[in-house]
This record gives C-alpha cells, sequence and structure tokens, in this order.
C-alpha cells in the first residue's frame, strides 16, 4: 500500500477513536470532569514536553536521512573519480583497476542495498573489492608525472570512498530507534491525549474535534518517525541512485 495512504489511514483512524472516546467520556462521566488549574498545568508541561521530544527526534532522523544520501553521492562520486584516474595508468591495472570499480559497484546496489533495506547486515565482497583496489593502485608502474599525478589522484578519491562506505554501513548499522526513546513516545502521547479528556468542554463536537485534533497530529508525526527511522527503507529511504548514475558514467567513458 502507498506510504501517503497507510499515513492518512492511521491518522484518521486515530482521530477517529479519539473521538468516539470523547463520545463515551461526555456519556458516562458527565458531572465529574473539571478543568481545573492542576489538570491544565500538567497537561501543558506533558504536552509541551512531547512536542519537544518529537521534534528533536524527527530532526535527528531527517538530518540522518540527508546524511546518508549526500555520503552516497560522494562514495559513488570517489568511485567515479577512480574509474576515470585509471584512463591514464598503463597495463593491465587499468583494466584491473576499472573492472574491480564496476564489480563494487554492482555488488553494492544488487547485494549491500537489499541487506540494508531489511535491515540485515551487510556481506558481500565489498571490503575485497576495495583492498583490492588500493593494492592495484599501489602496485601500477608509472613512467611519467602524469601517471604519476593521476596514480596519486586515484589513491586519494579511493581513500574518500572507503570513508563514505564505513560512514553508510554505520549508518545502516544503527538505523532505529532505541526501546527507550520508543517507550517516551508511546506514553507522552498516550498522555497527551488522554489529559484533554478531563477539560470541562460543554459542547460534545467541539471536545472531539479537539481532542481527535491532537490525537491525529501527534499519529502523524509518529508515523513520520516510524518511516524515517531506517534511512534505507519506508517512505523517506536513500536508493541506490548515485551509484546506478555511476555505472553509467563509467559504460559512456569506456566507450570513449
Amino acid at each position: 500500500m502507498n506510504v501517503y495512504v497507510t499515513g492518512a489511514l492511521w491518522v484518521l483512524g486515530v482521530a477517529a477513536a479519539a473521538a468516539a472516546v470523547t463520545f463515551l467520556v461526555h456519556r458516562f462521566t458527565r458531572n465529574s470532569r473539571n478543568a481545573d488549574e492542576a489538570v491544565t498545568g500538567v497537561f501543558t508541561i506533558v504536552a509541551g514536553l512531547q512536542a519537544v521530544l518529537l521534534a528533536f527526534v524527527l530532526i535527528s532522523l531527517f538530518d540522518a536521512v540527508s546524511s546518508v544520501r549526500d555520503g552516497s553521492h560522494t562514495e559513488a562520486n570517489g568511485l567515479t573519480a577512480v574509474y576515470w584516474a585509471s584512463d591514464s595508468l598503463p597495463a593491465p591495472a587499468r583494466e584491473q583497476l576499472q573492472d574491480l570499480s564496476r564489480s563494487y559497484v554492482h555488488t553494492v546496489v544488487e547485494q549491500e542495498w537489499p541487506s540494508m533495506r531489511e535491515g540485515e547486515a551487510v556481506g558481500g565482497p565489498g571490503w575485497d573489492l576495495l583492498e583490492r583496489m588500493r593494492s592495484t593502485i599501489d602496485g601500477a608502474a608509472t613512467r611519467t608525472d602524469w601517471q604519476q599525478d593521476r596514480k596519486a589522484e586515484a589513491a586519494g578519491q579511493l581513500w574518500g570512498v572507503y570513508e563514505a562506505r564505513q560512514a553508510r554501513l554505520t549508518a545502516a548499522g544503527n538505523a532505529g530507534i532505541s526501546t527507550v526513546v520508543w517507550l517516551a513516545l508511546v506514553v507522552g502521547s498516550i498522555l497527551s491525549v488522554a489529559l484533554p479528556y478531563l477539560f470541562d468542554v460543554p459542547k460534545l463536537l467541539t471536545h472531539a474535534l479537539i481532542v481527535g485534533t491532537l490525537a491525529g497530529t501527534i499519529a502523524l508525526l509518529m508515523f513520520a518517525i516510524y518511516q524515517l527511522q531506517n534511512p534505507f527503507s519506508g517512505g523517506a529511504q536513500v536508493a541506490p541512485d548515485a551509484f546506478s548514475s555511476a555505472v553509467d558514467r563509467m559504460v559512456v567513458r569506456t566507450g570513449t
């Protein structure tokens, strides 16, 4: 099901459920509700803390997704730069380095990305391919200053690929929100929605709209957090588009 449809159903369902509970509250506690200063003060504190927590978690997750997206482009662009720099290296280092570069891209797209999307440990020959690329660059016998410069460029770009890969795997391994934070989010959300039931709002429709709107808003934010907790899956998932583009650039380069 489309993530937007799923989100809308969650929000409407939670809002409708909260409104239905409001009807029951009005029916069975008609003379016992009283929004005194104590209840209002507690609600202000709880709702304020919950809003801060929701904002903090959402901002952290948005930053994580942006970092993963930027890192994937850095890794793919660095690999493309290694591939292009290898054009100036002598054989057989040139062919070996280009073959290893293409193999690495296919490994990331076809093996590693599906594993990260499912939250599984990343396997495959990724690190081994990078190590073989490093050895190939180190062993390339240069004859001119230009070749030596291109060799140094390839080595520098490969180190950037190393760093970007490590950051990507770290982000995949740390994806998700801890149980403690989820507990705080859920308990805070329940309290934020439950306390307004104690308010003495004479009109049922008005009270239902207030509680339903509050519950729906919190449900929307919780759904967004759930979708963003793994940057490689969910509604805001980072796709391996940068590596797919790198493959296209390598093919074009080979044909020229």
